[in-house]
């Protein structure tokens, strides 16, 4: 697990990575700057539980390919989840918490996950374990509206003008940020491939 201070604002940022992309660093820079971080981890999973695996690059790979392209010092790689035998992130989140009582955590996704957000295992915990930054993807900006996440919690929504104060609020709040999107996705660059 990266180093942290107390009352450092910290983002996490989990996937599979399969491979990283400038799509992904583009989601760690808006992160960084919109959210006032002060480092973004990119946390590498062993592998997603919701998808096939038959096409994951093996970690080792995909953990290098991930700090080849992220040359900013605030973006931590790291795959210590593998440690944890397991790829749920729910039980990732309350470790992460456990071990740093004092960090002030943002959870980051990407606006595509949220659709699909309430069939992860305890996504409900999960919203209500750390505040959570929704980044916006191509094709998926309205899935702020009518995602189940998004009207279950509708009243932890904070506006996005105040997106900076996210990591020193107490979950769940969540906030939908807009921006610059890349259309770059892993899955089209293995089908390229």
């Amino acid at each position: 697990m990266p180093h942290v201070e107390p009352r450092m604002a910290v983002g996490l940022f989990g996937g599979s990575f399969n491979p990283p992309h400038e799509g992904h660093l583009l989601v760690a820079e808006i992160a960084l700057r919109r959210l006032r971080l002060d480092q973004v981890w990119w946390l590498v999973t062993p592998g997603n539980p919701l998808k096939n695996h038959s096409g994951l690059a093996p970690l080792a790979e995909r953990l290098e390919q991930s700090e080849k392209l992220a040359h900013d010092p605030r973006i931590k790689v790291t795959a210590f989840e593998k440690s944890l035998g397991q790829s749920y992130t729910a039980k990732t989140l309350a470790f992460v918490k456990a071990r740093n009582p004092d960090v002030r955590f943002v959870w980051i996704m990407g606006a595509d996950n949220l659709k699909s957000f309430d069939r992860w295992q305890h996504w409900q915990g999960i919203a209500e374990t750390f505040p959570i930054a929704v980044i916006d993807r191509p094709g998926s900006t309205l899935s702020y509206l009518s995602s189940k996440m998004a009207k279950t919690f509708a009243r932890a929504r904070i506006d996005e003008e105040d997106a900076g104060t996210l990591s020193a609020r107490k979950a769940p709040a969540w906030t939908f940020i807009h921006g610059p999107r890349s259309a770059l996705s892993s899955t089209a660059i293995r089908n390229a491939g």
